[in-house]
């Protein structure tokens, strides 16, 4: 098969409704992150688009839910989405939104198209509509009662309780959640894309053409969707929220989600052109484009089925594979957001990676983990104990322990320079070693072409373990022992520490789709530019020049502790224990009991300033802060560590409440606590005064 001209790689668009989890990183980010990197590597034309899908039923609940408006939860969600997927090196050319202008024009556009080539049809259905609402409902805004397990936690699309996916007629006693009223039946119309007519073309397609190259679990799921028939599917609905219809009499009505959202694809790769003074046309018209689908199982009909018959109408290219993933669990569980049984990767950042310093390491100690457990074609499982094992036997014990043993022996042994290899003594160690080095690149490489990115990995895990025993047979640091009596000896540590220091630049080579941070490092180590990480430079024994003087050693990972493990395992536990008790009590998370004025009135709070901060020993979170109130001075512990340094605290004024009995935290007594607030990021805020105050203040 010839190599295609360029490539164009998506991600699915996660909905602007809440933080994602783990999961959702696993299944359609990282992987396609991977993929891009080795893409980019090769020195390939390859652009990788994503974005928020902002449009949908899910925007304008979670409003309701915080008391705001689906604008306001967009703006808030893209931000903080953006921001996570920078903050785990998922490195998007573009991440747009759905809510753009262009969007929407493009979105219309290719509705207008379909519709005015006579793709599409009109159906008149009954529906139901809130009369003191004046609106028909979509399925997310319907409650009742579910009819298959008799909870009163159903809703027109699918039963919280029982997971059972459920249509609105079949709820019992549904009501509106708009209004708390029974809505009644109203006649709407609404444009239908007919899937049925497409069914022969899916079949040679997918069932035929694609059915040795796809995943199992894909073509089986499109087989099941394909023999169960395929029924006409609605491209409008009536809401205020999304896509205007752009037809006179299509008033009040939106483009569904479900055929709005992909064609953010297409809108994401106009911005990036118009961004880099590019034509995007080739992208999604020329058939020399290899288009890649990055998702989740549960997107699968979409990308398979419905967006292909779309594009194939629209006279664009189909996808060459959509390597789907199954599910992540945690620790033996769905993760569920509305039980709190979840990582989010946020969570994880704030948690791991802001504690480093530059956060580089624990980083790529996610994505190696989830990357080896990767769901490629089951469902797997998170489970703390297992990222630790993951981190400190793999990443720590084999890969990072050949680099550090390499540049420490390479210091001791040869002045920190690339020795000279003597060609004319090398033994069958050696020449195992070379021939390990130079066929890794092809085998590494045909997996990643299959998207089998978990096989891959393990490859190069298995390259550093065969360095470690290279080294361990060769013993370079008893043969130094010889020096004296064996005329070859020198000659011999230096063909072994350069066969190593090789093999870990062609490790850096490798690596760097996977952990993009560690080869960076180890760059710095090498005292190399990024050129070196190009793909054609695998495989190769001469990437660092005899004589080259090198870096001392840095660490790659650092273990992860018992204790932090149990850390995790203990705020699992907690956060869903609070959830089920706010469910019993129906009653929102966190809330705390209704206090009168006279407890307020009993809190006596302060202004200070702080005077001195450093550090608290074995304690991550903990800055012992010395305070001028005026009158005197306190000292007080604060769990602020990871959002401020001990050296920016000094100055900076703080509200203390002052009557709190003393405590004592890693044997120190604090006399006292400094008041501080939670932003939309997770990190703390001081409170403290508008305008600088007398330490010693009364703060009422």
């Amino acid at each position: 098969m010839n190599q295609p001209k360029r490539y164009l790689i998506t991600s699915a668009l996660p909905y602007a409704n809440g933080l994602k989890h783990v999961g959702h990183l696993a299944g359609a980010y990282i992987p396609a992150d991977i993929y891009v990197r080795y893409l980019k590597a090769q020195k390939r034309d390859v652009v990788f688009v994503c974005g928020s899908d902002e449009h949908g039923t899910a925007i304008p609940i979670q409003a309701k839910k915080e008391g705001t408006t689906p604008q306001a939860i967009i703006d808030k969600y893209h931000v903080a989405m953006e921001e996570d997927f920078k903050d785990l090196s998922v490195d998007f050319d573009i991440y747009h939104r759905t809510s753009s202008l262009l969007h929407h024009e493009t979105a219309q556009e290719f509705f207008t198209k379909l519709n005015d080539a006579g793709e599409l049809e009109i159906k008149e259905t009954e529906q139901y509509f809130d009369e003191e609402a004046n609106s028909f409902l979509a399925d997310r805004f319907i409650k009742g009662t579910c009819p298959n397990c008799k909870s009163d936690r159903a809703f027109g699309d699918q039963c919280e309780n029982c997971g059972r996916t459920l249509s609105p007629d079949e709820l019992i006693n549904p009501v509106s959640t708009l209004s708390g009223k029974t809505p009644i039946k109203k006649k709407t119309s609404h444009w239908y894309l007919p899937l049925g007519k497409h069914e022969q073309f899916l079949r040679d397609w997918i069932l035929k053409e694609h059915k040795d190259d796809w995943r199992a679990t894909v073509v089986g799921q499109c087989k099941g969707w394909i023999d169960g028939g395929l029924q006409s599917r609605a491209v409008t609905r009536d809401l205020d929220w999304g896509v205007k219809v752009p037809l006179a009499d299509a008033a009040g009505k939106v483009l569904y989600v479900w055929f709005d959202a992909p064609i953010g694809y297409i809108s994401a790769t106009k911005q990036w052109a118009i961004d880099n003074n590019k034509d995007w046309k080739p992208y999604w018209e020329d058939k020399e484009t290899k288009l890649v689908h990055f998702i989740g199982k549960d997107n699968i009909v979409f990308h398979c089925i419905i967006f292909p018959i779309m594009l194939k109408l629209h006279g664009n290219i189909l996808p060459d594979n959509v390597p789907a993933n199954e599910f992540l669990n945690l620790e033996g569980d769905k993760m569920s957001t509305s039980r709190n049984w979840k990582l989010e990767m946020r969570d994880y950042i704030n948690d791991f990676v802001k504690k480093e310093n530059g956060g580089g390491q624990c980083v790529d100690m996610l994505r190696y983990y989830l990357t080896q457990i990767a769901p490629e074609t089951k469902d797997s499982e998170f489970m703390w104990k297992g990222f630790q094992d993951a981190v400190n036997s793999e990443l720590v014990s084999i890969f990072g322990n050949f680099i550090n043993r390499t540049w420490v022996l390479m210091h001791k042994l040869c002045g920190g320079k690339v020795p000279v290899l003597h060609t004319d003594l090398l033994d069958d160690n050696d020449k195992f070693l070379i021939a390990e080095i130079e066929k890794a690149k092809t085998t590494i490489e045909e997996l990643l072409e299959q998207y089998k990115f978990r096989d891959a990995l393990f490859e190069v895990i298995e390259l550093s373990r065969k360095g470690n025993q290279y080294m361990q047979k060769k013993e370079p640091w008893i043969v130094a022992k010889q020096l004296a009596t064996n005329p070859d000896a020198q000659k011999s540590i230096d063909n072994t520490m350069h066969l190593c220091l090789q093999l870990s630049a062609n490790l850096a080579i490798l690596i760097n789709p996977f952990l993009p941070n560690t080869a960076k490092t180890m760059l710095g180590m090498m005292k190399v530019v990024d050129k070196m990480l190009d793909w054609e430079n695998a495989g190769k024994l001469k990437l660092l020049s005899v004589g080259y003087s090198l870096r001392e050693p840095q660490l790659l990972f650092r273990k992860i502790e018992d204790t932090e493990i149990a850390e995790q395992i203990e705020k699992l536990k907690a956060g869903l224990k609070e959830s089920a008790t706010a469910a019993k009590e129906n009653k929102p998370q966190q809330s705390k009991p209704m206090i009168q004025f006279d407890d307020f009135a009993k809190l006596e709070l302060k202004a200070g300033t702080v005077t001195a901060c450093e550090k608290v020993e074995k304690a991550d979170k903990l800055l012992k802060l010395e305070v001028d109130l005026g009158t005197e001075k306190r000292t007080i512990v604060s769990g602020i560590a990871q959002h401020y340094s001990a050296e920016e605290m000094i100055g900076k004024q703080v509200v203390v409440v002052t009557n709190l009995a003393p405590r004592k935290m890693k044997g120190i007594e604090s006399q006292g606590m400094i008041l501080t607030a939670e932003d939309s990021d997770g990190k703390l805020q001081l409170l403290k005064p508008e305008n600088p105050v007398s330490p010693g203040s009364n703060v009422s």
